[in-house]
């Protein structure tokens, strides 16, 4: 018989009917998670609890419930037995890298002398994994992504410079630099700042003094 009920134990390991929970979870860094844990009603007077390792006979128990529909917190986690529903629930809060790994959960079921027993148990994979940054970080890790369209308006500004804006504005430099060029006297010589200037003759006109 002892050796029957070391055998129906398998009824107790993840994915049974006597308790149910998902696979894995996932949570982002800083953030919380929950995971949902439902188990059968001959369960619902005993004290559940959340443990991690990779083997649940094993595991290190985290944080445990009191018997009542009440929450108990160990640290950043906490547990709360809804027994109405037949379920618990454990949340993870402030999440770390360090938080990754096996947990799992579990009945309180079996007495320390009894060899035998096996509390009903089973087995959740958390991940933790960086959230979101926006691409205008401090640390500027993350470039600001240019899009093709604003790319191709860059390409278009760019030949209209080369080949429109530069011309015309070397145009105009030469237009101001023609009205503003020095006015030669006659005989081809520059006037003389010292020497009164005379006015200009009129076309067809001599110079003055020839």
């Amino acid at each position: 018989m002892r050796l029957y009920g070391v055998l129906r134990c398998g009824l107790c390991f993840p994915g049974s009917l006597s308790l149910t929970g998902p696979d894995s979870v996932m949570g982002t860094l800083g953030g919380s998670l929950s995971v949902q844990c439902q188990y059968e009603k001959k369960y619902q007077e005993y004290n559940k609890y959340w443990c991690r390792g990779n083997y649940d006979i094993t595991c290190e128990n985290i944080v445990e419930t009191k018997g009542k529909e009440k929450e108990e917190r160990s640290g950043r986690v906490t547990i709360r037995d809804h027994a109405v529903n037949l379920t618990f629930i454990v949340t993870m809060e402030n999440l770390t890298a360090d938080d990754a790994g096996s947990y799992w959960c579990k009945i309180q079921k079996i007495w320390l002398l009894d060899m035998w027993s096996y509390d009903p148990s089973v087995q959740v994979k958390v991940s933790v994994f960086e959230g979101k940054r926006s691409f205008y970080s401090i640390s500027g890790s993350f470039p600001v992504p240019i899009s093709p369209h604003r790319s191709l308006l860059n390409s278009i500004h760019f030949l209209l410079l080369v080949f429109l804006k530069l011309p015309l504005f070397l145009t105009l430099v030469g237009a101001v630099l023609w009205v503003n060029r020095p006015q030669k006297g006659c005989g081809g010589s520059q006037p003389d700042e010292k020497t009164p200037q005379h006015s200009a003759p009129l076309p067809g006109m001599p110079c003055p003094g020839i």
